[in-house]
């Protein structure tokens, strides 16, 4: 096996082993950036679902307090708002979704789900907690869910979410009192749940990948063909003019030509000193010659 041969096999088995370090480290890198692109986004509605919340309360239910007396107006309702307004966003992203989940809501639509049960009562045993994040199977694939608690802190809440019969009837000719009430303060009775899909961010970062790859693999192809190149010309091909030099030199060819050195390489610094030994191996065997023939001369 020749020397390129092996050292092409030393090369290409440590580009291969560098190739999947870097294949691995770049798709971790690119998955975790399609993660972190999800939860900015559903950052993103969460904050505005909030901030229609905070509007609705201090804005707009003011300004409809006379006509409460007269009709309940959901409008008035800080859930009623955000949720409404994000539906209007999902018009043109409909995967893309935000919901008040509530274990005991008064409008039955807003009813949690057998999994934002769970995260409600997630919050209810990690009252510390004020943000959850976690991954769930949509029907159009995983999807990443950022959820916060919704947690009675201001007693004007329980105006309409106490008892039944302290409810204002504009509320119970709406919705009943069956639904709603029994609320109390510092419980969490819900929770605020944005789902992102993560198919179209994690399809991004796949088709990065194989692009990556494709073109890492490339440069190494190239790097391999360099080195190959560099390793002939710089070594193979000298080494070879060499090794024929020398096998004319053993025949006893004396008239072998010297060995071109140019540079101040190792190669050349050999090649200097297998010229000054072809020089002394010369000079030896014609001390040797005229040694014999003195010998013959004085028989």
């Amino acid at each position: 096996m020749g020397i390129t041969t092996k050292f092409n096999i030393a090369l290409l088995l440590v580009s291969a082993l560098g190739l999947g370090a870097a294949g691995w480290l770049s798709q971790r890198l690119l998955q975790d950036n399609a993660r972190d692109e999800v939860l900015l986004q559903a950052g993103i509605m969460m904050e505005a679902a909030t901030a229609i919340r905070g509007y609705t309360v201090e804005e707009i239910r003011p300004l409809l307090t006379m006509q409460m007396k007269r009709q309940f107006l959901p409008q008035t309702v800080p859930a009623y708002a955000a949720t409404t307004n994000i539906r209007g966003m999902r018009e043109s992203y409909a995967e893309y979704t935000y919901k008040e989940a509530a274990l005991n809501p008064t409008n039955p639509a807003d009813r949690a789900t057998d999994w934002e049960a769970d995260i409600i009562e997630w919050f209810r045993n990690h009252p510390e907690e004020t943000e959850l994040v976690g991954h769930r199977r949509a029907t159009q694939g995983e999807a990443l869910y950022m959820a916060r608690p919704i947690r009675i802190d201001d007693r004007t809440c329980l105006a309409c979410h106490g008892a039944p019969g302290e409810a204002p009837q504009t509320l119970l000719a709406r919705y009943g009192d069956s639904n709603g009430f029994g609320w109390q303060m510092g419980e969490v009775i819900g929770a605020q749940v944005v789902s992102v899909p993560m198919s179209v961010p994690l399809e991004r970062a796949e088709h990065t990948f194989r692009h990556l790859t494709m073109v890492l693999a490339s440069v190494f192809l190239a790097l391999v063909l360099v080195v190959n190149l560099l390793l002939y010309f710089i070594v193979i091909r000298p080494v070879n003019r060499m090794a024929a030099i020398a096998d004319q030199v053993s025949k006893g060819d004396e008239q072998a030509p010297a060995f071109a050195t140019r540079g101040r390489d190792q190669i050349a610094s050999l090649g200097r000193s297998f010229n000054r030994m072809r020089v002394s191996l010369g000079s030896a065997m014609q001390m040797l010659e005229q040694t014999m023939d003195d010998g013959k001369t004085q028989l």
